[in-house]
């Protein structure tokens, strides 16, 4: 043994090593782990140097690997007026906060407010364009559902976007509309890219600020590597995020996903980077929120047989169970084209999945990404919303489990909150926060949810040769925890609480 830059003694680490699932010590030196071992082997890892650290028996896991979230988005939202369902509870209220924001800032300044959720608000429908007229007629205003998959201007902001009543819908995108006049209410589906054209990009101030924010929540949460999944990332995106990562304002590892057509215009090989930065997944988003799928199965299998062909992995954003099976039916299709092993094609979310797209899944071999916060933060709404037949496909984690299709985790952040001890806790319960428990047949053991959020996230991205488990030779990233996830009672996972996170080597956060 040789002596080590920082030894954590005296801790309840939970390696995720099979060779050696539970140590009491690890020894870093050089950003990478030089021994696991036990408490009485500490005298021949210190020397003059050695910076020791007692963890007082607390609990010692991989740093937690976000498999599917946004960066830039969150940053933003940090930003942005908060109308979450933890900040409002009406579209009144949601006015209100409008109304104060505006106080700030100068007629004709765009405003930007994320995350409400209409079946979280006491009217139980989503705002329009009037209802945030009276709030702020002289400020354009962009309010972003927590899915981020809908938006609401105001009449100031459609203008400046050019909507109107004869605006045709965009390629997949829909536009509400009063049913009587056909005049926008200001609602619109599937149409960021379209909107994000018109308002101006946050100042290098403004990102500056967010990232910091962002950056300090993450490694809060014992978060040291995410995985970037917005389709709109392209080459001026890594450039974005290259100059956070040498600035240091943005800790966490990053692997970024690129839309299927900018990651082939970039010209990067597959897997472009290093380890603190990497080229992921091509991203693809399938829905049919115009009432048929977009892009076609035909489009779709074209786009996956390019990036499969260019040695890419591919992510498809699949929901609905008629995107589950075009996306597993696109897989498979371009498989028995092209060959190859351990392509790692991922589905993200997999919302609704039977058994038999289950077995389509697991013959392609797909991996997929899943969200168990969702089951805390919005279980409610799916117990009120979902039919009765669909209800008992939402979501299967232990299925996803028990089929080999070696699930792993993320937050979708800013959809719900990053905190990834939410997810396994959820995951482990199926209960909602109202405390509604939700499909229970598909829990699993907090160790499986453990997993999830470092060994199989880290597999998701073809990097867990260098992390999601302690061992010898791995990345030095880590999160010390107040309790064992394993061990409390199932209640008391969602109470721990991150006392300290490694990254590379160095303590980067401590409560």
């Amino acid at each position: 043994m040789r002596q080590a830059d920082l030894v954590l003694y005296n801790a309840n680490v939970l390696t995720l090593d099979e060779q050696r699932p539970r140590a009491q010590l690890v020894a870093i030196k050089g950003g990478k782990i030089v021994w696991v071992g036990d408490n009485d082997e500490l005298k021949d890892l210190e020397g003059r140097k050695t910076r020791k650290i007692d963890c007082q028996g607390k609990t010692l896991v991989p740093g937690f690997n976000d498999a599917h979230c946004h960066i830039l988005a969150f940053a933003s939202s940090l930003l942005s007026v908060d109308c979450s369902p933890s900040s409002v509870s009406s579209i009144t209220d949601i006015q209100a906060r409008i109304r104060e924001r505006t106080q700030k800032l100068a007629p004709g300044s765009w405003i930007k407010a994320t995350g409400y959720n209409e079946f979280y608000l006491a009217e139980k429908r989503h705002p329009t364009r009037w209802d945030l007229d009276q709030a702020a007629p002289h400020h354009p205003i962009k309010l972003t559902h927590r899915s981020g998959h809908a938006s609401v201007l105001n009449s100031l902001a459609l203008s400046l976007a050019g909507i109107s009543a004869e605006s045709p819908e965009p390629p997949g995108g829909l536009i509400d509309r009063d049913l009587e006049s056909g005049e926008p209410n200001g609602i619109l589906f599937e149409m960021e890219s379209y909107i994000d054209k018109v308002i101006p990009p946050l100042s290098e101030a403004e990102l500056e600020k967010g990232i910091r924010l962002a950056n300090e929540n993450y490694l809060s949460l014992g978060i040291t590597s995410l995985q970037d999944a917005t389709v709109h990332n392209g080459l001026k995106e890594w450039q974005t995020f290259h100059k956070l990562k040498e600035s240091g304002n943005l800790v966490p590892r990053i692997s970024l996903m690129m839309g299927a057509d900018a990651i082939a215009a970039s010209g990067l090989p597959p897997r472009y980077g290093n380890d603190r930065m990497r080229l992921g997944a091509a991203k693809i988003v399938l829905d049919e929120t115009t009432g048929r799928l977009h892009p076609s199965p035909e489009e779709l299998e074209e786009q996956v047989l390019q990036a499969h062909q260019a040695g890419f992995q591919v992510a498809i954003h699949a929901i609905e169970e008629s995107a589950v099976g075009a996306a597993a039916r696109a897989v498979a299709h371009v498989l028995a084209r092209t060959p190859r092993r351990g392509h790692r094609h991922r589905i993200e979310h997999c919302s609704v999945c039977p058994p038999p797209l289950l077995e389509q899944l697991r013959d392609a071999q797909v991996i997929v990404v899943t969200q168990p916060a969702f089951i805390y933060y919005s279980g409610e709404r799916y117990l009120a919303t979902v039919t009765q037949e669909q209800l008992p496909w939402l979501y299967r984690i232990g299925s996803f489990l028990r089929m080999g299709l070696m699930p792993a985790a993320g937050s979708d952040s800013p959809v719900v909150p990053n905190n990834p001890l939410i997810g396994i806790y959820a995951a482990v319960t199926r209960k909602a926060e109202s405390g509604d428990e939700l499909v229970i047949e598909e829990r699993v053991s907090p160790f499986e949810a453990l997993k999830m959020y470092t060994q199989a996230a880290a597999y998701a991205c073809f990097d867990e040769e260098a992390k999601g488990s302690i061992a010898v030779g791995k990345l030095a990233d880590l999160a010390l925890l107040s309790a064992d996830p394993t061990e409390v009672p199932h209640e008391e996972i969602k109470e721990i609480r991150v006392e300290m996170t490694i990254v590379d080597g160095r303590i980067v956060w401590q409560h």
